[in-house]
């Protein structure tokens, strides 16, 4: 397996071709894209995947949107919703008490009846696609002639309220390469969610976070939500057929969803402050807040219900971001953006730079002072109300430290303090910070304790120096987000004019990418096999440490199995795709995608052929959980 080269950037059109890099907008699957599809074995026509003048019939109507942070897919005719545990981890943790911990011991619904409501769940069906860059042009040039705010904001509220009255549907206006097209995406949405099932959280996540962007892995991430319309099952008109009948590496696999952001127009600049600057000082912080968190967790079992929704997705993107400097180091993502960018104008390229560089320092102090005193202590949105509120600020107090452990609480505090005053110079502090640092002398538990025990002042110490304070120390020489947009654009352009066929970046508008199964080699001379299997469960396990400690009767019944488990396919994803359906070359359901491996990690900025994979969860082994571990046999008979 060779690396990828600066001719391999230059040349990024072919080699996409061939490792399938793309995530490809679901409406416009054209001739030239299909026939790339049945070359790697597809044996559907593009309008059977997607096609808005055939409601019910296609495959994309049964594929949704979770709130736009997950998909799921309609597997049964009566609304029956398979997706992600960690996109129900929230879900199961709001339920969770101590007498009733679903994310400990899962949950099966045995009747209709047991199906829990979710306040708050969305789904969303995607109808139709329209283009409407011409209509957007067209009003932004009125309302600008007209004296009238004309900003992104603006337009999409216009857009989206005229086409939600016309068509009775929820709209929402997408732009695409910082506005060379404007699409209008219109979806059905239902309201009234509930569960129905999910194993425990260290069967559906077991590993955890050690093996987490890893492979192999040996997770049953997935769970069962259930749509109802007027109070009864939806009776959808299409869903997927899922597939036991196996697959092999190379087979053909296709993932639809709704993946949420990429950034691959970004410019050399951006990759290289991230690199170099911003990540390895939030990598850091994010990994110490972890091991405090992590060390109250493991003590007490109250506190890893608290802190346990906290906690994953504070690692997830840890772990993901830790991944994404080493994988923009290892595949020299720099290098290939300044390739990109030999025929873009210079002026862009100047202007650019200079932002970067003028802006640098002061960006620093905002990380630091977000990632501390906002991001860093779960009180800190608690703190934030009480400064804005005109009301009785007790009770916003008492609220916000309901389901907090002061604890927990105090030693992140601690940190952040120290890590706060460690970076901050002295002549950005407020008064009271400054005279806080003073009486305290870096005693840094002593101030903690202090703080917490007079929140009004922990309050006023959060916000009295603002991100917007430290404004003052930036040099501009121009304005970046015009300069990016205008490189955006300037990039799209040059791609065009080369007849290079582009993707826009992901946006949580429906996408789909196509590849096939397939091995993953993630360093020379190293090979690791496309699939895992339950005995890696059982090589794993470690009854003293949770994430490795399934519950005792899964311990029994998976003794037994010996079928596959997880898998790896080449497709292209991110974040969003959690939950979407691995579809064969007959559009069955084969699997879902639920994490990418650790190689893959610059994929936001930068698809690394050969590298970047998706890791899925067999179908054989979900059915096999139901029907052998939860003996959910209701569910197996809807499902046919």
């Amino acid at each position: 397996m060779k690396r990828t080269t600066l001719i391999a950037a230059l040349l990024f059109v072919s080699v996409a071709a061939m490792a399938d890099e793309g995530m490809w907008m679901i409406h416009a699957l054209d001739q030239a894209l299909e026939k790339k599809m049945q070359e790697r074995g597809l044996q559907l026509s593009a309008r059977e995947i997607y096609n808005a003048d055939a409601p019910g019939a296609t495959v994309a109507d049964a594929i949704v949107s979770l709130g736009f942070y997950c998909t799921a897919s309609v597997i049964s005719d009566e609304g029956l919703l398979i997706t992600n545990h960690h996109c129900a981890y929230s879900d199961l943790s709001d339920l969770s008490t101590p007498e009733k911990n679903y994310l400990e011991d899962g949950y099966w619904a045995f009747y209709r009846k047991d199906e829990i409501p979710l306040r708050g769940k969305e789904v969303f069906f995607l109808k139709r696609v329209l283009d409407v860059t011409d209509e957007v042009a067209a009003l932004k040039d009125s309302l600008q002639r007209a004296g009238a705010p004309f900003g992104s904001r603006r337009l999409s509220s216009l857009m989206e309220r005229k086409y939600a009255a016309r068509t009775g549907l929820e709209a929402s206006l997408d732009v695409m390469w910082s506005g060379e097209k404007y699409y209008l995406s219109l979806y059905k949405k239902y309201t009234d969610i509930r569960l129905v099932g999910a194993p425990p959280v260290n069967v559906a996540a077991f590993g955890g976070d050690e093996d987490n962007w890893e492979w192999p892995q040996h997770k049953a991430d997935f769970a069962l939500y259930r749509i109802y319309d007027h109070g009864e099952p939806l009776h959808s008109p299409w869903h997927l057929r899922l597939s036991q009948a196996g697959f092999r590496e190379g087979d053909y696999a296709m993932v639809i969803g709704y993946p949420g952001r990429t950034d691959r127009y970004s410019s050399s600049y951006k990759v290289d402050y991230l690199e170099r600057v911003e990540r390895p000082v939030t990598n850091r912080l994010r990994g110490h807040q972890m091991e405090i968190v992590r060390k109250w967790m493991d003590v007490d079992p109250d506190i890893r219900m608290k802190y346990s929704d906290w906690f994953f997705s504070l690692s997830n993107v840890q772990e993901m971001q830790e991944g994404e400097v080493l994988c923009f180091k290892r595949f020299r993502v720099v290098d290939e953006k300044r390739a990109q960018e030999r025929d873009l104008p210079a002026d862009i390229l100047k202007g650019l730079a200079d932002e970067y560089a003028a802006t640098e320092e002061v960006e620093l102090l905002k990380t630091y002072y977000r990632e501390t005193m906002v991001r860093g202590i779960r009180v800190a949105p608690t703190m934030l109300r009480m400064a804005n509120a005109k009301g009785n600020k007790d009770e916003i107090y008492r609220r916000g430290i309901a389901e907090l452990d002061p604890r927990v609480e105090k030693d992140l505090l601690a940190y952040s303090l120290e890590e706060y005053f460690g970076h901050i110079p002295a002549h950005v502090l407020g008064h009271r910070q400054d005279s806080l640092r003073n009486r305290f002398a870096g005693d840094w538990k002593a101030m903690s304790e202090y703080l917490w025990d007079h929140p009004y002042e922990l309050s006023d110490f959060i916000t009295e120096v603002k991100i917007a304070d430290f404004n003052a120390l930036e040099r501009h020489t121009g304005d970046l987000l015009e300069l990016t947009r205008a490189y955006t654009r300037a990039l799209y352009k040059d791609r065009a004019d080369k007849g290079i066929v582009q993707y826009p970046d992901a946006n949580s508008t429906m996408r789909l990418t196509y590849g096939r199964v397939s091995s993953l080699e993630p360093w020379d001379a190293v090979y690791t096999s496309w699939y895992s299997t339950a005995r890696g469960i059982r090589e794993k396990y470690d009854p003293a440490v949770h994430d490795f400690a399934p519950p005792a009767d899964f311990v029994t019944a998976v003794a037994a199995y010996d079928g596959p488990v997880n898998f790896l396919t080449d497709n292209d994803i991110t974040g969003g795709n959690s939950g979407s359906p691995v579809l064969n070359a007959r559009g069955e359901l084969i699997g879902l995608a639920f994490d990418g491996n650790k190689e893959s990690l610059a994929s936001d900025a930068s698809y690394t052929p050969d590298y970047n994979k998706c890791v899925c969860v067999d179908i054989r082994y979900i059915l096999w959980i139901l029907r052998d571990y939860a003996g959910l046999e209701r569910v197996l008979r809807e499902l046919e």
